[in-house]
């Protein structure tokens, strides 16, 4: 089984980690870290980097992955890097063309507390959007709370559209108290913890987790 959650940052991408993690899945979130892979060419790379290489070397997006269960997290923004793969449909009917077992997830959350997340995490809302192309934020939007929450809106409505009907496929709410069971159900797999992790958490706490 492959796990894909199509998620935006700060919808609880990080919780899912520490969970498919405590259910034992081996889970790459944003960053292959040292200890996570046997293979050098890997170490400290950036998850979406390393899946769209091989998407377009091979068409399987999932080439060099086979040390993991999960993705948790595939995108990136930095001065030099801007990867959304969970907003490219040809890259996800790829991963599900080479790997029809593939299960997909949508982690949501309220799109305004979502926004204001952003807004507030590492200069994501206020500087690194807005300063970026980003697919369904062109450059100059994204300064906004407004702005964010309905690119958010957006997103959603892609998922909801490109899986309609998929029997692989199942999008959860963090509101929801009974998440955890609802995610457990659907993977086939008994999810021990759900909980919240905690927004600012350092690389190395969430390495130790």
């Amino acid at each position: 089984m492959i796990v894909i959650n199509l998620g935006l940052p700060k919808t609880g991408t990080t919780t899912l980690s520490r969970a498919l993690r405590r259910a034992g899945l081996r889970v790459a979130d944003w960053r292959i870290r040292d200890p996570q892979t046997t293979d050098e060419t890997l170490r400290g790379r950036l998850v979406g980097r390393v899946m769209y290489e091989d998407y377009f070397a091979s068409g399987d997006p999932m080439a060099r992955m086979g040390e993991f269960d999960a993705v948790t997290e595939m995108n990136a923004l930095r001065f030099d890097r801007n990867y959304w793969p969970q907003t490219d449909w040809g890259f996800l009917s790829a991963i599900e063309k080479n790997h029809p077992g593939v299960k997909f997830l949508l982690s949501r959350r309220d799109p305004l507390k979502t926004a204001q997340s952003m807004m507030n995490w590492r200069n994501l809302g206020g500087k690194r959007l807005p300063e970026n192309d980003i697919p369904g934020l062109p450059r100059g939007y994204g300064g906004t709370v407004d702005e964010i929450a309905r690119w958010v809106e957006g997103h959603y409505a892609f998922c909801a559209r490109a899986f309609q009907n998929a029997d692989n496929y199942f999008e959860y709410s963090l509101e929801d108290s009974d998440v955890k069971g609802k995610i457990g159900k659907f993977l086939g797999i008994d999810l021990p913890w759900w909980g919240h992790s905690n927004r600012r958490q350092t690389a190395s706490e969430e390495l130790a987790d």
